[in-house]
């Protein structure tokens, strides 16, 4: 029950970051947003705001910010479809964004304590094995991204929601816990940001092309490219979470 507890926790908090960023960037560039949903399945809390439907859903694996025209062309005030490209963008990357910059962030704040104490109270060399050790963190994960572009990480490297839930279930204590939140934050927020449809990546290499093209790709195209990339990825999913259980197993 516990386990169960701290993994709707974790994965519900790296969610909530995760669509807040996109939410707040797409206010910020006055893109009207029409629904904020945080899980999947059926509603278990709806309330209607000023001009957004906030929604609590039954399953807490993920979440989406519905915006006005993003799939389909709209004419209204706000629309997604009708703001320039970098805005576009700006909003796409928002959400991996913030879920890197947190769990950066909470990495380094941890680290920082745990040296603190360690060393004694010297704030100023705290300060500086934090930054040492956050700045290694981001080299490891972007090695790892190279590894697996490269062919060195395979899928039976890979991990998915069942295998997080057997290493949430391992940590023991709040310090732990956070070290795990904030790793699978920033690893989240790299995955989402990878040129792969219909990843947040994938997207924005779309809107890319429509830059140098100076025009849309045609939608029945982008309708079949989406589908193409959405079909491999439930089938990687599935394979992950087949080793993920044998690995249990």
């Amino acid at each position: 029950m516990i386990t169960a507890i701290k993994i709707i926790i974790l994965l519900g908090f790296l969610v909530l970051i995760h669509e807040m960023g996109h939410y707040i960037v797409s206010k910020i560039c006055k893109i009207r947003v029409n629904e904020f949903a945080i899980g999947f399945g059926p509603k278990i809390f709806s309330k209607k705001g000023k001009e957004t439907i906030y929604e609590l859903r039954l399953i807490p694996l993920g979440g989406f910010v519905n915006l006005e025209g993003e799939d389909e062309e709209s004419e209204k005030e706000g629309s997604f479809s009708k703001a320039s490209i970098p805005k576009r963008i700006f909003v796409v990357a928002a959400g991996a964004l913030v879920n890197i910059l947190f769990g950066i962030l909470a990495y380094c704040c941890l680290i920082f304590i745990r040296y603190l104490i360690a060393v004694d109270n010297n704030f100023l060399e705290a300060i500086k094995y934090s930054f040492l050790a956050s700045t290694e963190l981001i080299k490891s994960m972007w090695l790892s991204i190279v590894e697996l572009f490269s062919g060195n990480v395979g899928l039976q490297d890979m991990v998915g929601p069942i295998g997080i839930s057997e290493m949430v279930s391992k940590t023991s204590g709040l310090t732990e816990f956070i070290y795990l939140l904030s790793i699978i934050s920033v690893s989240l927020g790299i995955t989402n940001l990878l040129p792969v449809i219909p990843l947040d990546g994938g997207k924005i290499v779309l809107l890319i092309i429509e830059w140098i093209r100076k025009k849309p790709l045609d939608k029945n195209l982008e309708i079949k490219i989406q589908s193409i990339g959405f079909l491999a990825l439930i089938t990687l999913s599935i394979v992950i979470a087949f080793n993920d259980v044998a690995r249990i197993v």
